[in-house]
């Protein structure tokens, strides 16, 4: 099994070590898992064809960043420009615009991974541009969701605030928690609140704080305050120049119909009825991908706006891989992707029920009725 810095070196090209030093790798939940049976590994043959799509195709990025920001910034001075004749069309340009904003944060997540190009600094510079749209700090972001690569779907690795859509208790350990524990564990993972109500308040509040980074990691503690000082500047000149009413409607509700459909995404793809979660002992990371992710199947306009997101298991599999190169690879490598749970969307608008970890039946499970 792969150590806990090589498993972070796959992630995004290098080894933050501070990671494993402030104890992100230390267990939660202290439940002893037993190992099961999983399904084998890949083979170094399947691995080496995957490798095969881990460079970056600079023309297809350019394209991807011209194109993307460009129609954002048509948008947004369009929206700017209708407010004075038409809320409701002003509005209607807040559909596509959002739509945008998640592509754009998919951008951001391969800068993270030190994917999207082939050079680092190319690649800090644009994730710390896409954070003036998305709202998240690049480098803090990175961080967290590099731990999250090497602790999703194990059970021995649970608990980390910033997984919170995508971690959950097993049936056990919520049978065993009180009345008022279990009521008030409903209630924090009802789908309408954290689908729906929360979403908007993680990316305008929450990140506005170095959240789950310790003092050890200066950098990305930084990083939050430095966008919050840019994002100050350019709304606070915006605010100026429009009033604020007018800035509102013109860039909240694209945030809030990002907010919701990006952590929908983020969600749905790791808790579904079928993903599986693993023991420290069993969990691989081709195991992981293939058997405790998904495929979300999309229309292909939406896998537009998703900058193909939801070919999620190929992300895990190989985060290196950037998002205008996932679908191609999905593919091209059919016998490795065999075993990929494929989820419609109407599947995935369900996914948010299954809310509990099953040992005993190896499934994803809603809450009891009791």
């Amino acid at each position: 099994m792969l150590s806990e810095q090589n498993r972070l070196s796959l992630v995004y090209g290098y080894v933050d070590v501070r990671i494993l030093r402030s104890g992100a790798m230390k267990r939660i939940f202290l439940v002893s898992h037993s190992s099961t049976t999983v399904p084998s590994p890949m083979d170094a043959a399947q691995q080496a064809h995957l490798r095969t799509f881990q460079s970056s195709l600079q023309a297809r990025a350019a394209w991807q960043v011209i194109s993307t920001f460009g129609l954002y910034l048509l948008l947004t001075g369009a929206m700017y420009a209708l407010l004075k004749f038409s809320l409701w069309l002003t509005l209607l340009l807040a559909i596509p615009c959002g739509g945008l904003m998640v592509r754009i944060f998919i951008i951001q997540h391969d800068c993270g991974h030190n994917s999207f190009f082939a050079a680092s600094l190319s690649n800090r510079i644009l994730g710390r541009a896409c954070s003036l749209v998305t709202l998240t700090p690049f480098a803090w972001w990175r961080r967290v969701h590099a731990r999250h690569h090497v602790t999703y779907n194990n059970l021995d690795l649970r608990g980390c605030p910033a997984d919170f859509y995508t971690d959950c208790l097993t049936l056990a350990e919520y049978e065993r928690l009180s009345r008022f524990r279990r009521r008030l564990y409903r209630f924090s993972h009802h789908p309408a609140l954290i689908h729906l109500l929360q979403p908007p308040l993680v990316f305008i509040l929450l990140q506005r704080v170095p959240f789950d980074t310790p003092a050890s990691h200066p950098a990305e503690r930084r990083s939050v305050y430095a966008l919050n000082l840019a994002l100050l500047l350019i709304f606070g000149t915006l605010v100026y120049l429009f009033g604020i009413t007018t800035v509102l409607l013109v860039h909240f509700p694209p945030l809030l119909l990002a907010s919701i459909i990006g952590i929908w995404l983020f969600s749905v793809q790791h808790r579904f009825e079928a993903s599986q979660w693993f023991s420290k002992a069993d969990w691989t990371q081709a195991n992981a991908a293939l058997h405790g992710t998904s495929y979300l199947k999309l229309p292909r306009l939406l896998r537009w706006f998703s900058a193909d997101i939801g070919t999620h298991h190929v992300h895990h599999l190989r985060p290196a891989i950037p998002n205008y190169r996932l679908h191609d690879c999905h593919e091209a490598c059919q016998v490795t992707m065999a075993a990929v749970t494929i989820l419609t969307i109407a599947e995935a608008l369900k996914a948010p029920n299954f809310a509990l970890w099953d040992e005993n039946r190896r499934r994803m499970v809603p809450f009891p009725a009791r």
